[in-house]
């Protein structure tokens, strides 16, 4: 890398789900109510993020079908941790030491996302998911409505009101990462564990893992 020379971007926001780690969480979550609420969440999560439907018209069913207790949001962090994509890690420590801000915007759980990306080098403070509430027994009791990341342009709205560093990468496998394009200078596809051709086809560049995306950022 070129040390002499100054990111091309200043700004990265990196997805979660299918992008710094392997699994989508909440279909996570559903493996542990049995095959049919996991093929029913699974498919509701494939079409969302393939732009089919709204995430509006399913982030609420899906969390209904499972009701995930504080136990099991806490097994998904360590979920998230044991599918870390290849060379996240270092590619948020060699990103952030060439002072590039670096934000992850999640439409998973904040309570299981948090830690993980934390884990990753990332500032709480940079860290942007949907909270979830439980109960004085730790079972499931509601999540927050009211997030901008519960909906299919959610996450438009949340990275342009951060009013982040100038030029600004969206990186993400999904639809409401294309979402993002608008707001940002650029928009990269990232298919290190999952290709959307909607999504690749509205991109700017094409991102197949976290070597690429230091190319890209730093080179």
């Amino acid at each position: 890398m070129n040390a002499s020379r100054a990111p091309r971007f200043a700004s990265v926001v990196l997805d979660v789900d299918s992008t710094l780690s392997g699994i989508e969480g909440i279909d996570w979550l559903a493996t542990l109510r049995g095959p049919e609420v996991s093929a029913a969440v699974a498919d509701l999560t494939d079409r969302a993020m393939r732009g089919a439907i709204a995430l509006d018209a399913v982030f609420g069913e899906r969390l209904a079908l499972v009701r995930p207790s504080r136990r099991e949001v806490a097994a998904l962090t360590a979920a998230y941790e044991a599918c870390v994509a290849p060379g996240a890690a270092d590619a948020v420590r060699l990103l952030r030491a060439a002072g590039v801000r670096v934000v992850a915007v999640s439409g998973g759980l904040r309570e299981a996302v948090a830690p993980f990306v934390a884990s990753l080098g990332v500032p709480d403070a940079d860290v942007h998911a949907v909270g979830v509430t439980f109960d004085a027994a730790g079972e499931f009791a509601g999540f927050d409505e009211a997030s901008p990341l519960a909906t299919a342009v959610g996450k438009r709205t949340l990275v342009e009101s951060l009013d982040l560093p100038a030029p600004v990468l969206a990186v993400g496998d999904g639809a409401t990462d294309l979402a993002i394009r608008p707001v940002v200078a650029a928009f990269g596809a990232f298919t290190g564990f999952v290709k959307r051709d909607a999504v690749v086809a509205g991109a700017d560049y094409l991102i197949p893992d976290f070597s690429h995306l230091l190319d890209l950022v730093l080179r």
